[in-house]
């Protein structure tokens, strides 16, 4: 946590993602779950749940992230170092079914111990589904943008903070599989087949 730089959330507003991300995991998601949402940000996506009448929680290691998200909802947001195995004592006797986490894996120089501690909260719990988006990659997609001459942009090592992991649908559902999770959805979101911005990935444990 003393190395995470805050990423700035200075309102509740979504970002560019809510308009074809938000729906097909809701899509997914068991009415009558209750929802961790790991990574929550200024927790626009867990809130939009919750209006839609979801009982949906979020943590985040943004502590302006967490302000913003409890000013909408209070009580419902907390801080948490996602490199961490713990979750916030305030949620540790929540039987939690569901894990979203949107466009957060992608940031993770472990994203292992994160599929690990997702797992753990779920299986304490009889087991779940955990929902993930994440910026797609795959053959035609990254040939476009090479030969776009688009990579230093894409994947900018400059931007602190940025894409450390580039998933494909294979290398993430090999993760989750390699952790004893079941992929059961994949939907590819935004521009055209192949093309997707990003994808959305259900899996089951």
């Amino acid at each position: 946590m003393a190395q995470y730089k805050d990423y700035g959330y200075h309102n509740t507003q979504p970002d560019h993602t809510q308009h074809y991300i938000w729906q097909p995991i809701i899509s997914l998601i068991e009415p009558t779950s209750v929802i961790l949402d790991l990574g929550c940000g200024n927790g626009a996506f867990a809130n939009q749940l919750i209006s839609k009448g979801f009982n949906a929680f979020g943590t985040d290691a943004s502590e302006k992230g967490i302000f913003q998200a409890n000013s909408v909802n209070p009580g419902k947001f907390f801080l948490q170092d996602l490199s961490s195995d713990d979750l916030p004592i305030e949620l540790t006797e929540i039987n939690f079914k569901t894990i979203v986490s949107t466009e957060v894996i992608e940031h993770l120089y472990d994203p292992r111990t994160f599929i690990g501690f997702a797992k753990k909260i779920l299986v304490k719990n009889g087991g779940g589904e955990m929902i993930l988006s994440t910026p797609y990659h795959g053959y035609l997609k990254n040939l476009v943008i090479a030969i776009m001459g688009k990579w230093d942009s894409h994947a900018n090592p400059l931007w602190d903070g940025g894409h450390i992991k580039l998933w494909s649908k294979k290398t993430l559902t090999a993760l989750l599989q390699e952790q004893g999770f079941n992929v059961t959805h994949f939907i590819g979101c935004g521009r055209f087949p192949y093309l997707w911005k990003s994808m959305v990935i259900r899996a089951t444990i």
